[in-house]
Parts: C-alpha cells; sequence; structure tokens
C-alpha cells in the first residue's frame, strides 16, 4: 500500500537537538534548580551521553512535575547516575574551568569503571570472515547478526540508562560500526543459518532513507535472509521520521519494497513510558508504518524511577496492543553505565511484571519479561517458587549462545538484592545451572 493512501499533514516541525552545551541553558529556562544541582547534572553529562531534542522537550516533558517527570528522568541526567566520588570529581573539575583534556582524562578514567561494553560484545560476539574480524556486526546467536551501520550510531534523542552509551561518547575504542556492507553481505552469504539481520546502534532512522537504502537493499538479494529488524526509538523520540521529514514516504516505501520481496519486516521500537505515545503525531507514525505490511514490536527496559510500576506496563502494553503493535520484551537494566542507579531487583521486577501482565488481555500477553540480556544469552525470569524446601527463581533461557539450552527450565537460589544474572547463584547447592550453563 502506497504511503499516499494515508498522506500526512506536510508542515514539518524542525528538528532540533539539544547536547551538553545547551544542558544548563535548557534546566535555567524550564526548571527551578539550585546553581549546585545544575553543575551536578552537567558532571554527569561530562561522562555520559547526553543529547535530546525540541520534540521531547515540548511535547513529551511535562514541566510541572520535573525532577519527577518520568520523561525528564528517560532523558536528562540524574546526579545520582554517578558515584558520589566520580560526580564530586566531576563538578569540581567544571567549577574551576579545568582545561578540556583534563576533564576528559576523568571521564575516560570513570567510563573504564562503568563495564561499557557488557555480555561480550567486543569480544565473544564479533564475528571473524576471511581472517577479519567484523567489529561493525555482533553474532551472538546462531540464527541472527546485529549490524551497527556508522552513519546510524546516534539517535534522536539518548535515554540515561542505555546499554549503548558507549557509542555516543566520542571515544572511537568504545563503538561498534561498520560501512563496509560489502563484507557484512559476505558474511551473511557464507552463513546460510542466518535467517534474521537486525539493522541497529545508535538509531539506523537517524539516517537518510538513502543511507538506509544502502544496508538494507543488498539483504533482499540474500535468499538466505527471511526477516529484516531495524531497532529504532524514532517512533518516540522523533515520529515526524514516518510522516512529514523530507524522506519520510521514501523510507514507507522502502518499509513495503522488504514487505513485497517475501522477508518480515519489524520495527523493533523502544518505548519506556506510556507518555511517549500520547501526541497524535506518534499514532499517525505508526499507522503509516503498519500500512506498508511492516510489525511495530515494542520492548523496553524496566527502569527504577521512571517506569517501575505495574500501572505504567500495563498502560504501555494495552495501549500499544490498541495501536495494532505487538508487546514484545520487558527487559532487566543491563549491567553497564547507570546501572546502579536505575536498576530494580529481580525479585521486585517480576512481582512488577506479574502485576501488569495479570491487568492486561491475552492480545498483550505476547510480551515477555523480566528479560536480562546476558552473557549465555536472554535469560527469562518466570517467578519466585518453593522447591525441595528451598525459596528459588525459576528461569530460563529464550535465546542462548548454545541453542541446546533454550527453554531448559533452571533454579538459582533466591537473592532478594540481585538485579543480574551475575548476582544469582545455582539453587540447591549446585555448582552450574544446568550442564553447559555456568555461574556467574
Amino acid at each position: 500500500m502506497s504511503p499516499a493512501h494515508h498522506p500526512a499533514p506536510r508542515t514539518s516541525p524542525r528538528f532540533r537537538a539539544f547536547t551538553p552545551r545547551d544542558l544548563d541553558g535548557l534546566l535555567q529556562q524550564r526548571v527551578s534548580l539550585t546553581p549546585a544541582d545544575r553543575l551536578a547534572l552537567r558532571a554527569v553529562a561530562a561522562v555520559l551521553p547526553f543529547r535530546t531534542n525540541s520534540y521531547v522537550v515540548d511535547e513529551l516533558i511535562d514541566w510541572s512535575a520535573v525532577p519527577e517527570d518520568p520523561v525528564f528522568r528517560l532523558t536528562f541526567p540524574q546526579s545520582g547516575m554517578l558515584p558520589a566520588p566520580d560526580l564530586r570529581r566531576m563538578a569540581d573539575l567544571l567549577a574551576r574551568g579545568a582545561p578540556g583534556a583534563e576533564v576528559q582524562r576523568a571521564a575516560h578514567e570513570i567510563r573504564m569503571r562503568l563495564n561499557p561494553h557488557p555480555s561480550g560484545q567486543l569480544d565473544a560476539n564479533v564475528p571473524v570472515h576471511g581472517g577479519r574480524r567484523l567489529t561493525g556486526l555482533q553474532h551472538k546467536y546462531p540464527e541472527t547478526v546485529l549490524v551497527f551501520p556508522r552513519q546510524g550510531q546516534t539517535c534522536h534523542a539518548y535515554c540515561t540508562y542505555c546499554f549503548r552509551w558507549p557509542q555516543f561518547v566520542g571515544e572511537a575504542d568504545l563503538r561498534i560500526a561498520t560501512d563496509d556492507i560489502a563484507a557484512t553481505t559476505a558474511y551473511l552469504r557464507s552463513r546460510p543459518q542466518v535467517s534474521s539481520a537486525l539493522i541497529t546502534g545508535g538509531d539506523p532512522l537517524v539516517m537518510s532513507t538513502d543511507v538506509l537504502c544502502r544496508y538494507v537493499e543488498p539483504l533482499l538479494g540474500i535468499d538466505t535472509i527471511r526477516s529484516v529488524r531495524l531497532g529504532t526509538k524514532s517512533l518516540a523520540f522523533w515520529p515526524y521520521r514516518f510522516t512529514t521529514d523530507r524522506d519520510a514516504d521514501d523510507l514507507l516505501r522502502l518499509f513495503e519494497k522488504v514487505v513485497a520481496s517475501g522477508r518480515h519486516l519489524a520495527l523493533m521500537a523502544h518505548f519506556t513510558h506510556p507518555q511517549e505515545l500520547r501526541p497524535p503525531v506518534v499514532r499517525d507514525a505508526m499507522r503509516r508504518v503498519r500500512d506498508t505490511g511492516a510489525v511495530i514490536r515494542c520492548q523496553g527496559p524496566l527502569v527504577a524511577g521512571i517506569n517501575d510500576s505495574a500501572d505504567a506496563w500495563a498502560e504501555l502494553w494495552e495501549e500499544t496492543t490498541t495501536l495494532g503493535a505487538v508487546p514484545y520484551y520487558q527487559f532487566v537494566e543491563r549491567d553497564t553505565g547507570p546501572q546502579g542507579y536505575f536498576a530494580v531487583p529481580l525479585a521486585r521486577g517480576h512481582q512488577i511484571f506479574r502485576d501488569a501482565h495479570a491487568r492486561v488481555s491475552g492480545l498483550a500477553r505476547t510480551v515477555r519479561g523480566p528479560v536480562m540480556s546476558a552473557m549465555p544469552g536472554k535469560v527469562c525470569v518466570d517467578g519466585v517458587a518453593e522447591v525441595a524446601g528451598e525459596k528459588v527463581f525459576v528461569l530460563h533461557l529464550i535465546q542462548a549462545r548454545d541453542p541446546e539450552l533454550v527453554d531448559r527450565p533452571f533454579f538459582a537460589a533466591y537473592d532478594e538484592g540481585a538485579t543480574w544474572f551475575t548476582d544469582l547463584k545455582p539453587a540447591f547447592g549446585s555448582a552450574r545451572f544446568l550442564p553447559g550453563l555456568e555461574a556467574g
């Protein structure tokens, strides 16, 4: 179906990005914070990435509710995101006007303590082809390859909890990116077991449609690729990408081309809070995407202070289902960056998931969670139970490096404070969770 079937209004708002240099001015204009509080947020933004845009600032944040507003917490730095000694160090450097090189050295030291690339992203997941490491690809599961286009390694706005924060801090050694399309397609042709390509970032939809086509169209010439996924936050943070941007209609025609090739096209849409779904333009954008035959699958992490309530998740899943999208994953905040600030204990996380799951219709119960994308694979917390007199977590792997481990239930000793897979120990005094699945 042509994009013209649902023509969008032709007035296109101008995209305006805000970066750390704009942070203090934005805060002074819109919210009452002390100079010391603003300095603390600038100190965080000197270590962890900050970028937002005019749509997020004007349409999504309720400034009368700041600092508790969830989208403010989702997009603006919070002082608790850094350990207190590191926060003081960075604030002192900024307050005395330290040279940029000194600030960058201090920021680098702090970043290296924040586990910048969890779950083997820079070693265990990097494929080799023709004797060369393809550092812009990730191949963790046999049937799925992730592609990181060099031109797509930013976003319309950054999430404060983002586990891909190293992509955005200007340190080349921490980035995963490629523009070698020939090497990417050669690798995929040599691996017929790969049936799904996920183009991710950053956000591939910050790229122009012409550039995106360079990465997508070669996939359509590989018979073994049956599905193409685009990992994106643009529906939430810049929905005009699908409605009134200069090449919005070209983007939708590309979607139609992928669908017409007989492949499944999925927008892996990142929604974190129901507030992101309320502007009418989001609904228009989702409708236009669905009219191409693409499927919108919605996922996001459970994050303290932003969406750690059953009410938020039940509303999010019901609303996305009403809009024709498919609730997919509720993730656990990864063990990187400011996890200590945003993490929700697994026991509480499962309770939130279960309470929300119980409130929604069967159509919304396609969602799976809470899910940890850990070193062995996607570990799902199925519940808390008493087995043989011991209180345990019941878990299974939805996806795994070793396919033999998929869907095999296992048990971990209950730990009320555990926030990640590596915090867990096998139940019943065992040395490992399953044969081939060791404790962290």
